[in-house]
């Protein structure tokens, strides 16, 4: 094996901060304004490498073959762009519920890019990691480039924004929300008039919302109770289109006062919010 310590990085969670549906587009895809911002807490990759080809994911997560892996998919992607044909030994510890609207998976690929491109010395520029994460999936790039962000398109137009930073608490309700069902609803706010970024960051938090979250709301209780729950002790929203929703706190304290309250039947954690990704922190580390 390799001399070569392995990688530690992180794979951030992120937040949508608000989210306007403005349209359809002929392809079935849908038209977005939203805010990114990251967590202090995510999954955890750590690559390692080998002295042959090979490319090893453990564990095995639940229901996702191989092929399907983000993250195999990426390294896989990566060496196909390069020519690369070096090998690595890749563990994630998972942290974040998958298809939570936290963004894991894309999370974990935008890792999986930058990781082994440190790795395997590739020297890719982040705007050649991010166009090669685009083709995995449309969150990806903003992990790759590792700032909060507007985005617009599908989410792949990216302008970097510095959005206030305070605690969130997020609950995950313990149901599994279908995001091609909820983009597929007949009642989905889909023409949101489109406003400008500098009106979205003017016009503030009190502002924002998600147009997915009636549409999910209707068809899962769980989440509108935990919404409902969340709402009664402060400002909450659904991210992405759920199942997670997260309330936002001033301080520590409020965060694990919330916390302190919350049914069992719920998971939840506390994060901080970031403007810049704690994976480009640990890079620079």
């Amino acid at each position: 094996m390799s001399d070569l310590p392995p990688l530690v990085l992180p794979a951030p969670a992120k937040l949508n901060r608000m989210l306007h549906i403005t349209g359809r587009r002929a392809d079935g895809y849908h038209e977005l304004q939203t805010l990114f911002q990251f967590l202090d807490h995510g999954d955890t990759l750590t690559l390692a490498p080998r002295d042959d080809a090979e490319l090893s994911l453990t564990p095995a997560l639940e229901g996702v073959a191989d092929a399907d892996n983000l993250i195999l998919r990426a390294a896989r992607r990566l060496r196909e762009a390069t020519g690369c044909r070096r090998g690595a030994d890749l563990h994630l510890l998972k942290r974040l519920p998958m298809g939570g609207g936290l963004g894991g998976g894309s999370s974990d690929a935008a890792t999986a890019l930058i990781g082994l491109n440190r790795l395997w010395g590739l020297g890719l520029s982040l705007e050649a990691l991010a166009e090669l994460g685009l083709a995995l999936g449309a969150d990806v790039p903003v992990f790759v480039h590792g700032h909060a962000a507007w985005a617009e398109g599908v989410g792949e137009r990216l302008t970097p924004v510095d959005l206030d930073t305070p605690w969130f608490v997020v609950v995950h309700p313990g149901v599994a929300v279908s995001t091609p069902a909820v983009f597929q609803a007949p009642q989905l706010t889909r023409d949101t008039a489109p406003i400008t970024m500098a009106r979205a960051l003017q016009g503030g938090t009190a502002s924002w919302r998600n147009d997915c979250e009636a549409t999910v709301r209707e068809r899962y209780p769980e989440v509108a109770s935990a919404l409902d729950w969340l709402s009664d002790r402060a400002p909450a929203m659904l991210t992405g289109t759920g199942a997670c929703v997260f309330a936002r706190l001033e301080h520590e304290t409020d965060a694990e006062a919330l916390l302190a309250e919350m049914p069992k039947r719920w998971q939840a954690f506390k994060a901080r919010g970031c403007n810049r990704s704690p994976l480009h922190d640990a890079l620079d580390r």
